[in-house]
């Protein structure tokens, strides 16, 4: 077994820091997601939208908080009014049937979307003809986050479907008399992948689950490398498949409005479980059943997962749609990094570095970023 002296473990530990500081900063703010969404009803030559903008991204984008006191008002939005316009005029683009269209903001309103403050802008449009196809281009917040998403919903007749838009994928067709649904499930099951990716409560806490699973906890000895890898496979596939039974049932239970949790205390819920599977790992309670531990908690982290989806006001059948292929993106990146971890764990159990920092300083670093959401989740950003 390797073994280092205190002096060398304390550059370690200083190299780490340094080459993870960046890292850190982007999880101290995980899952506090930057989007919008916007909702488009076409009848005729004529369509309206609503465009509904998290506070916190209008702020970054405008200024609106006027006095520097962390907090918008009402009042500092109604200031701001004319330049929110122009903002929002210029980041929103239509096309039909390849002839431009200025998008008219008509007014400016506060709404609750997903727990959080929005600002609500009305949207109207007139084509010269009945338009067979839509061309939208959004081009807001790339150039301040380049992880904004934005929802896009098209209704027209019987007909709706569903786009999500990003700063490397800005614009988008809809084709009015032909809304076929491989263009949502492509586009939801890719941002399923993604937000896994950029959830970073959601990883952690399935990394903290994985950690001990090529491990065997002995009493009066502590972890001990396990001796086969199918041992540890099966133990993770009961993980993974618990997460997924549960987070599965959530998500569409809540999607579906079955069920509403104010997203504050499941986003602060989220962050506990974090704290308790990092917990479980230094002082273990839970030792040979942690897949209860990952449905238990996957049940919260479902909700947490609805929070990207519930506010599109769609039909069932598009909803029902929208939910699977999200639902599916979200288990491919999962098992994609589950498929990366096992056999580098295994290969490295037996190490000291493996058995002290990944495992140990790992879990304990995962439990303290949870602290920290823990304290910044219970923050809100006020709007009067």
């Amino acid at each position: 077994m390797i073994r280092l002296r205190r002096p060398t473990l304390l550059w370690i530990w200083l190299l780490l820091g340094g080459a993870c500081e960046g890292w850190f900063v982007g999880c101290l703010w995980a899952h506090r997601s930057s989007d919008a969404f916007v909702r488009w009803t076409v009848e005729g030559t004529k369509a309206e939208g609503r465009w509904d903008i998290a506070v916190l991204d209008l702020d970054a984008a405008v200024d609106l908080d006027e006095n520097d006191d962390g907090a918008v008002t009402w009042g500092e939005l109604q200031a701001r009014e004319r330049v929110v316009k122009a903002y929002a005029m210029t980041h929103l683009e239509m096309e039909a049937d390849g002839r431009p269209y200025e998008v008219r903001v008509e007014s400016v309103g506060v709404s609750q979307v997903s727990g959080g403050h929005y600002a609500s802008l009305t949207l109207g449009l007139n084509f010269a003809t009945v338009p067979d196809r839509i061309k939208v281009c959004y081009r807001a917040f790339g150039d301040l986050d380049p992880l904004h998403r934005s929802f896009v919903t098209m209704e027209h007749g019987a007909g709706t479907a569903t786009a999500v838009f990003s700063p490397r994928d800005p614009c988008h067709d809809f084709d009015l008399k032909a809304m076929r649904p491989w263009g949502q499930i492509l586009s939801f099951s890719k941002e399923g992948v993604w937000h896994i990716w950029t959830g970073y409560d959601h990883i952690l806490f399935l990394f903290a689950l994985l950690l001990p699973s090529v491990l065997i906890y002995r009493e009066g000895v502590g972890w001990c490398p396990g001796e086969r890898f199918r041992s540890s496979l099966i133990h993770v596939v009961k993980i993974v498949t618990a997460f997924t039974l549960a987070h599965s049932l959530t998500l569409g239970m809540a999607v579906l409005g079955w069920v509403r949790l104010p997203s504050k205390w499941v986003e602060c819920t989220i962050a506990v479980s974090v704290l308790l599977a990092a917990a479980n790992n230094l002082r273990p309670v839970v030792r040979e059943r942690g897949w209860w531990v990952a449905f238990g908690f996957g049940l919260i982290h479902g909700f947490g997962f609805a929070s990207v989806m519930s506010e599109m006001v769609i039909s069932k059948g598009a909803m029902a749609l929208a939910l699977v292929s999200f639902n599916v993106g979200v288990e491919a990146g999962q098992l994609v990094l589950v498929g990366v971890f096992l056999p580098t764990a295994f290969l490295m159990r037996r190490t000291w570095f493996y058995q002290r920092l990944v495992l140990r300083v790992g879990s304990v670093t995962i439990g303290l970023l949870a602290l920290l959401w823990i304290m910044e989740r219970t923050l809100e950003i006020r709007l009067l």
